[in-house]
This record gives C-alpha cells, structure tokens and sequence, in this order.
C-alpha cells in the first residue's frame, strides 16, 4: 500500500513548484501568522478580562486578518510592479 504524504510533505511539494515571487508571498503570509500568534499571546497577559474578551472577537480577529491580508497584497503589488516596470 502506498504511503500518503504528510501536510508538510505536500506543502514542500508545493514550494518547489513555485516562483520566487510566490514564495515571498508565503513567507509574507507566515510572517502574518506570526504576528497575529504573538499578539494573542500578549492579549493573555492582559489584566482587563472584558478587554481581553472583546480583543479576541471572531470579528475582530476577521478584521485583523483582513487588514493584514490587505497589506500584503499592497506589499506584492509593489514588488510585481517593480519587477515588470519597463526601463528606460
């Protein structure tokens, strides 16, 4: 019987597969992650529990995760620009 590949097994598969632009989108995406992962874990240090609570919101965290998406879309519209802009 075949083996099936593991999440990572095929997520390395798929980074082979891709252009360097790409990769820095995922490496932009992954810094995203972090970011957000960072940030809740300093929520948890917080002393206001009401704060806390509304901080952690399924809409907010939609509305953070958006913002950021946003912004890393600006950041590779950029990058795309700069790459394919003509030179004089």
């Amino acid at each position: 019987m075949a083996k099936r590949l593991t999440d990572r097994q095929r997520l390395a598969l798929k980074l082979d597969s891709l252009t360097d632009s790409e990769v820095q989108e995922v490496l932009d995406y992954i810094s995203i992650m972090e970011a957000m992962r960072r940030a809740r874990s300093l929520a948890v240090a917080w002393d206001d529990d009401l704060l806390a609570h509304l901080a952690d919101e399924r809409e907010n965290r939609r509305a953070r995760q958006a913002f950021e998406w946003e912004a890393a879309r600006r950041r590779a519209e950029r990058r795309a620009a700069s790459v394919f802009a003509p030179r004089a």
